[in-house]
């Protein structure tokens, strides 16, 4: 069965304007899903609409409302609510281009795949393709669906173009709440390096293929094994692990010397050596200016 659409319009860049469709690029249907279950019949719980004082209530008779005061609503038909005329509404225009690397990784949401509705919009569509992936670049615009206007970045994927859903600023909480009481050392150099290296010995593409829900895998054997009528007996958890590193320096050169592959080395206190010798023990938790 073909995919359904997300949402149908146009994209626009200045006067050219081609009809596309976009698709969400998630697939989640591999999640396993619990239901609620009523344990003494084993029958799934179905929720049903109610109302204070009257009881269940007809799916036809339930409106939307914004709640002015508290209790007092202004009642809003999805006619009245379609009502609402906005151009993003039909067609995304692209009114901004800036280079991918200037985009925050933390505005990026949501993906989704774009794709020209007709042949006659293919070639426009591969245009427009074309001149993001020579510039670098991608288009901002907007997009309305599901009752909101979201901000939106349109850029080259293989041989199509993709949209990313985009947070808003107020969306994004500021990070200085969360880093202004670290630390402002002095960071030793050769820790850095060695640091540096490690990291240069596990650099590589990015392959999520090589990853696998471990949480889900897991789950999916507790519950065949729970489905044969097998008693499961929870373990407690082990306690949440901590920094355990005495000497930095030293993990860092014991990671080296595992080729940088294995765990993480065990801590241990080393002899003072006498290029460090004045230096006291870094911490595991430090900042830089």
């Amino acid at each position: 069965m073909a995919a359904r659409a997300y949402w149908k319009g146009s994209l626009r860049l200045s006067l050219v304007s081609i009809a596309v469709e976009v698709f969400n690029a998630e697939d989640r249907k591999a999640d396993v899903a619990f239901h609620q279950i009523h344990k003494p019949t084993g029958k799934r719980v179905r929720h049903t609409k109610t109302v204070e004082g009257v009881g269940e209530v007809a799916a036809k008779d339930i409106v939307s409302g914004y709640e002015l005061h508290k209790g007092e609503y202004v009642l809003m038909d999805p006619a009245e609510i379609d009502a609402v005329k906005l151009d993003s509404k039909r067609t995304i225009d692209l009114t901004q281009f800036v280079k991918v690397a200037e985009v925050d990784p933390r505005y990026f949401e949501q993906p989704f795949y774009v794709t020209p509705s007709d042949d006659d919009a293919a070639e426009g569509y591969l245009v427009i393709r074309e001149a993001l992936r020579k510039t670098g670049t991608i288009g901002i615009g907007q997009l309305t669906a599901g009752g909101r206007e979201h901000l939106i970045g349109v850029a080259p994927l293989e041989q199509g173009l993709m949209l990313n859903r985009l947070r808003y600023a107020d969306e994004v909480r500021p990070d200085k709440q969360y880093f202004s009481d670290l630390p402002r050392l002095k960071l030793d150099h050769e820790m850095v390096d060695l640091a540096t290296e490690l990291i240069g010995r596990k650099l590589g593409h990015f392959r999520p293929e090589a990853f696998e829900d471990h949480y889900e895998t897991e789950l999916k054997k507790l519950i065949q094994r729970k489905a044969k009528g097998e008693t499961i007996k929870p373990e407690p958890e082990p306690a949440s692990p901590r920094g355990n590193v005495i000497n930095l320096m030293d993990a860092l050169r014991d990671s080296l010397k595992k080729g940088g592959t294995g765990k993480a080395a065990p801590s241990r206190k080393s002899a003072p050596k006498p290029k460090a010798a004045s230096r006291k023990p870094a911490k595991s938790r430090a900042g830089s200016k």
